[in-house]
């Protein structure tokens, strides 16, 4: 019996396909192919080159996600077969970080497999210097290399990284577990082909089977007189659904603005129900409270999804398309949520009634403020004099913004008085605009106070810290004198007491507790993990629980850090470092939850909270570093450095007035102090894009605004960018140089790299 022409078709395609497949693992050499900088994707391990196997895809996966977890820091490796345009494995790398936007504690770790040469990445404004770079090449990736252990390479640079930004050098600890395949034979990179390509096979039989059952069940349903779905419409044939149709990269931006419009809603609406409280009461307030509880709660949503967009784990593209189209209803219904009652509360507060005792009340309070800005400027002298610059950084500029904001809430005051008879609608703009100026200049100065506290409570702690790990030695060493056959318990008992020993050296002179504080944390949980198999599970929890409340209210105060420096410059502040802060608010509610009950998920949930919070700044800070390149004098100096955004000889165009600050505030006034007409609600959502450069209006005047980027000035913007480009002098055998990727003050040259 002859076999029905489908079905030799069938096996036509399959035999092809096997044949195909098996011709590049069995006989059939394959040539090396020369590849392009690539596109990362989201993902952490690109393998061009097919010499990993799904294990060891795991493994470097696992090692970079603790890497991640333990100090911020994002490893990103690439195997492929040869370099190609740039064939320099140095300017390869960077160029592979510039394309996939890579910040400054990101590292790509690039292996040429046929090239025998690899160069590891780094941004020289990063955590680890370009030197513990090298040695972490040297020491920990290129014998790994030598030996074929390409998982082992990538591993062990996890560990370097690791150890570097601890304040190590770069080269302790041991490499990566991966297995060598440089020996003849079945590779363990052949072993991982062979199992590729049987799934293969298994996939291309059973998605045929899927295509030939499904166009069969079609057809039935075509028979019978039903219809097939249309991508984009609902399934009873309603109109299409534009985030269906929406291509995926544009949705994504969609979602990344919708989040900041959002936020910057909740957020001012959130200051403008304070004042309503404080001038009429909780009762006359509570509706417009419920409606904020809703719209909070549906964005705090929206982060969540975003953050498991933005995290280690592969996402398909209908996730992808799924959790972004959802993002974006979320935050459309929370700002449908606010403007409900946009029109009430401007009845509620009436402010266009009563203009002359508005714009006293302002200047009353913008003097009272003013008299603490002096003190807050000594305060951040007195800090440098006792820690390095990076622990009190989300502060540096505090005093210098709160200037500016009150200077602008004095010319928004002015202009109110001149406008209040002509137009008083006008008028109350520029009385809501004062008011929030001059309580973003409170938060700012407040924020100063706050840190000096919080830093000198995590100096204060870095005592018992040490003590505990004195113990913690001193119990290795009994453990060890009982038995330690392989030498791993008085290995990490020496390698504490060396961290020890630094510490201690460290403490002599300005330092920064957080950074300080995570060092000897990363040296407890080394320790711990080999006093781990010989603890009782009791002493396990005891050990969480001491160690717990350090971690707990090192997080907290890192987020308070975070909230205040995005609260008072979320003008310029995009969604990533908003992403952070929300999950970091989360994990420390959580912790606290779990604290109870659980106390050894307490502390994971804590930590994971402390390492996202200092995400948040590091993200915050980059994104407001390029706010100030662009409307200052394209240095890139912090607000209040000297130059830039907010220094003299800026260039800035405020006229003395303080609109950059307002702009970098997100206070949104529509052109008060230049002209524009319009009006809107002080509580609101976040507005519509705008399709135009006409002022004639715009809704929920400080609900996130319009233009779609979070506030009217925009605020949003790419996040994408680092402070400094990824370039280094060398290379290994390559040599040269590459120009900055990203501009600034970093770069990614040094001489590194090199062959194996």
């Amino acid at each position: 019996m002859r076999a029905p022409l489908s079905v030799i078709r069938f096996l036509s395609v399959v035999g092809l396909a096997v044949g195909l497949a098996l011709g590049g693992v069995f006989g059939v050499p394959a040539s090396a192919s020369a590849t392009e900088p690539v596109d990362l994707g989201g993902n952490r391990v690109i393998d061009s080159a097919g010499v990993l196997s799904a294990t060891d895809v795991t493994a470097i996966t696992d090692a970079a996600e603790k890497l991640y977890a333990d100090s911020g820091i994002d490893l990103f490796v690439a195997y492929v077969s040869t370099f190609e345009n740039p064939t320099s494995a140095e300017d390869w790398a960077n160029q592979t970080a510039s394309a996939n936007n890579l910040g400054p504690t990101d590292y790509v770790l690039a292996v040429a497999v046929d090239g025998r040469a690899y160069y590891l990445s780094g941004d020289s404004s990063g955590p680890v210097s370009g030197s513990q770079l090298s040695t972490i090449e040297s020491s920990q990736v290129e014998p790994q290399l030598k030996n074929g252990n390409w998982a082992g390479a990538a591993e062990a640079a996890a560990v370097g990284l690791g150890d570097a930004a601890a304040g190590g050098t770069g080269g302790s600890g041991s490499g990566g577990s991966g297995s060598s395949s440089s020996s003849p034979g079945v590779s363990g990179g052949t072993i991982g082909a062979i199992v590729i390509v049987l799934v293969l096979i298994l996939v291309i039989v059973g998605g045929i089977i899927v295509i030939v059952f499904v166009r069969a069940s079609r057809r039935n349903r075509l028979a019978a007189g039903g219809s097939a779905p249309t991508d984009g419409h609902a399934a009873s044939g309603g109109p299409p659904d534009p985030l269906v149709a929406m291509p995926i990269l544009e949705l994504q931006r969609e979602a990344g603005s919708m989040l900041v419009q959002t936020d910057d809603a909740v957020q001012t609406s959130t200051d403008e129900l304070g004042f309503a409280v404080a001038q009429y009461g909780d009762e006359a307030a509570a509706p417009f409270q419920k409606a904020l509880g809703e719209a909070t709660a549906g964005l705090n949503q929206a982060f969540q999804l975003k953050q498991r967009l933005d995290d280690a784990e592969p996402d398909s593209d209908a996730e992808i398309r799924q959790w972004n189209a959802e993002i974006v209803r979320l935050c459309t219904e929370a700002n449908r949520v606010l403007d409900e009652q946009a029109a009430d509360f401007d009845e509620l507060r009436e402010l266009e009634k009563n203009i002359p005792a508005g714009v006293a009340a302002g200047r009353a309070a913008s003097a009272e403020v003013e008299s603490r800005v002096q003190a807050a400027a000594s305060a951040i002298v007195a800090l440098g004099a006792s820690y390095n610059p990076s622990a009190f950084s989300t502060v540096v500029d505090n005093p210098a913004q709160a200037t500016e904001r009150l200077t602008f809430a004095r010319s928004a005051l002015d202009e109110a008085e001149t406008e209040q008879a002509a137009d008083t609608s006008e008028a109350a703009v520029g009385v809501r605009a004062a008011e929030e100026a001059v309580d973003q200049a409170i938060l700012l100065l407040d924020a100063v106070d706050r840190v000096t506290t919080d830093l000198a409570s995590a100096r204060g702690q870095l005592d018992s810290q040490l003590t505990n790990l004195q113990q913690d030695v001193a119990d290795a060493h009994a453990v060890a004198a009982a038995g330690d056959p392989q030498g791993a318990i008085a290995a990490a008992a020496e390698r504490t007491t060396t961290v020890i020993a630094e510490v201690q050296a460290q403490l002599a002179g300005p330092i920064d507790p957080a950074a300080v504080a995570q060092r000897l944390e990363l040296a407890n949980r080394d320790i711990d993990g080999v006093l781990g198999a010989v603890r009782s599970q009791q002493a396990t929890e005891q050990r969480a629980a001491s160690t717990f409340a350090q971690t707990l209210q090192s997080a907290r105060s890192r987020v308070s850090a975070a909230n205040d420096y995005i609260t008072a410059r979320r003008g310029g502040v995009g969604a990533e470092a908003r992403t952070r802060l929300a999950e970091a608010t989360r994990l420390v509610a959580r912790a606290e939850e779990l604290s109870t009950t659980d106390t050894v998920g307490a502390l994971a949930a804590a930590q994971r909270a402390d390492g996202l919070a200092a995400q948040a700044i590091e993200s915050a800070q980059r994104d407001v570093g390029e706010f100030a390149t662009g409307y200052g004098d394209g240095s890139g100096a912090p607000a209040g450095a000297g130059g830039g955004l907010f220094g003299a000889g800026s260039g800035g165009s405020g006229g003395g007035n303080g609109m950059l600050g307002a702009m970098l505030g997100g206070i949104v006034i529509n052109s008060v102090l230049g002209g524009g007409r319009g009006g809107g609600g002080l509580f609101g959502g976040g507005g519509g894009r705008r399709d135009d450069d006409d002022d004639d209006g715009f809704g929920g005047l400080f609900g996130g605004g319009s233009g779609g980027g979070g506030g009217f000035f925009g605020g949003g913007g790419s996040s994408s960018s680092s402070g400094g480009s990824r370039s280094r002098s060398g290379g290994g055998s390559f040599g040269g140089r590459s120009a900055g990727s990203f501009g600034g003050g970093g770069t990614r040259s040094r001489r590194g790299g090199g062959r194996f």
